[in-house]
């Protein structure tokens, strides 16, 4: 048995634990709860001697940690699953720990078998991923055999079978005397594993009960009630009845009424009576996660707010107007839009069949001559002028047009020579 009685822990100017006095029994499973920052793995930490309390006492079975008799056979615990030296085989880890112990060797090849590592004995823990390490953790923490573990965050990495072998590793150990005293943020998991509750904020007790107990007390049992839809006059005169008769109704969404302070069959009692049919009376129990956020909204430290994104979004333009929302973004599996090539571009729904011996433009588009490339490396892309009488060579080649020069008119074709003109030498003979 654990038992902890005024501990307090101060670090500087804040204290973390203050006047916490609790029980944990042999036999059941019992749920360390708080926020963070409350003060748990603090306590953890007392109860193995790793920190000193700045008062009060933390024993186990009567005796302050440091002085058990081999301590590591009477106590497991995972605190934290990294350390680990990386470069060690996970049996050897094991080993060095029961070597220290006086552990027999066999019962590292034993624990390697109850949380799963047999196949990956002989890697090094460095390889391992978060659910790997922490079932290496387990595993030191049974390799005594002990009487007494604590486990902080046993199921942090852990995937839905590990989880599963979990749970049913506690309930065995506490079916089988032991006392067990688990950590946890995962409320769904407290509820199905744990038997008993201590729960703390900022660093002092809030509640010592059990699990049925400590739902009970901190949330308000209804009853749901829906009467006919089509006809609205009979929830009216139902709602009535049951307030007469003691209750409290409220009015939901979806059209059904919630009461409290009457039981199941009196409000069955009150509806045959009143002659008024019902389609669903139903009770609802809060879940643990309920009662856990009903009882520690006082002694929650780190709150969220919600992004305002103030000073991030971009002014409109006079005049502008919003983006039109994109159908499918922010879903999984979007992908933004290619942004166009060039300004008005838009590429065409359906491939378009270019006539035989059409060539390709700069952007694909068929029909258009494609253009050689122009003297001295000139842009092949650049806009063509257009196309001009031929004119008899130059001695040197002209300058290439500018890019950007529009196109001008062609000239008017010159008159053909007069029949009693000297005729002119052919190219060839120039």
């Amino acid at each position: 048995m654990i038992e902890a009685v005024g501990l307090t822990k101060r670090y500087g100017d804040k204290t973390a634990v203050y006047n916490l006095s609790f029980q944990v029994r042999p036999g059941a499973v019992t749920g360390f709860l708080g926020p963070n920052g409350s003060g748990k793995s603090t306590t953890m930490r007392m109860i193995l001697g790793l920190d000193n309390p700045t008062s009060g006492t933390v024993t186990i079975g009567g005796y302050p940690y440091r002085k058990l008799p081999n301590a590591a056979r009477q106590v497991g615990a995972l605190l934290d699953a990294k350390a680990v030296h990386g470069g060690r085989h996970a049996r050897n880890h094991l080993l060095s720990l029961a070597q220290l112990s006086g552990i027999p060797a066999r019962r590292v090849d034993e624990v390697l078998g109850v949380v799963g590592l047999q196949d990956v004995a002989r890697k090094r823990s460095k390889g391992f991923s978060l659910g790997m390490g922490q079932r290496l953790g387990i595993a030191a923490a049974l390799l005594g055999d002990p009487q007494v573990l604590l486990f902080d965050e046993p199921v942090n990495g852990l995937d839905p079978e590990g989880i599963l072998w979990v749970r049913n590793l506690m309930k065995s150990l506490a079916a089988e005397g032991r006392t067990v005293f688990v950590s946890s943020h995962l409320m769904s998991e407290m509820a199905v594993t744990a038997d008993h509750l201590i729960v703390i904020g900022r660093g002092q007790l809030l509640s010592d009960m059990s699990v049925t107990d400590f739902i009970s007390a901190n949330s308000a049992d209804f009853a749901r009630v829906r009467t006919p839809h089509t006809e609205p006059q009979l929830r009216e005169k139902l709602a009535s009845a049951l307030t007469e008769a003691g209750g409290h109704v409220l009015p939901e969404q979806d059209g059904a009424l919630r009461v409290t302070g009457l039981a199941l069959p009196r409000i069955s009692d009150i509806a045959h009576e009143s002659d008024v049919r019902l389609w669903e009376l139903s009770p609802h129990q809060a879940s643990l996660e309920e009662a856990y956020m009903r009882m520690t909204q006082g002694a929650v430290d780190y709150r969220s707010t919600i992004d305002q994104k103030a000073g991030l979004q971009q002014q409109l333009a006079p005049g502008a107007q919003p983006p039109m929302p994109v159908p499918g973004q922010g879903q999984p599996g979007w992908y933004a839009p290619p942004p166009p090539q060039h300004p008005g571009y838009a590429p065409p729904q359906q491939p378009v069949q270019a006539p035989p011996g059409a060539s390709y433009g700069a952007y694909g588009a068929p029909g258009a001559p494609a253009p050689a490339p122009g003297p001295n490396g000139a842009n092949p892309y650049a806009q063509a002028p257009a196309q001009a009488p031929a004119q008899p060579a130059p001695a040197s080649p002209p300058a290439p047009a500018p890019v950007a020069a529009p196109a001008e008119p062609a000239p008017a074709a010159p008159a053909a020579p007069a029949p009693d003109a000297a005729p002119t030498k052919s190219e060839d003979a120039r």
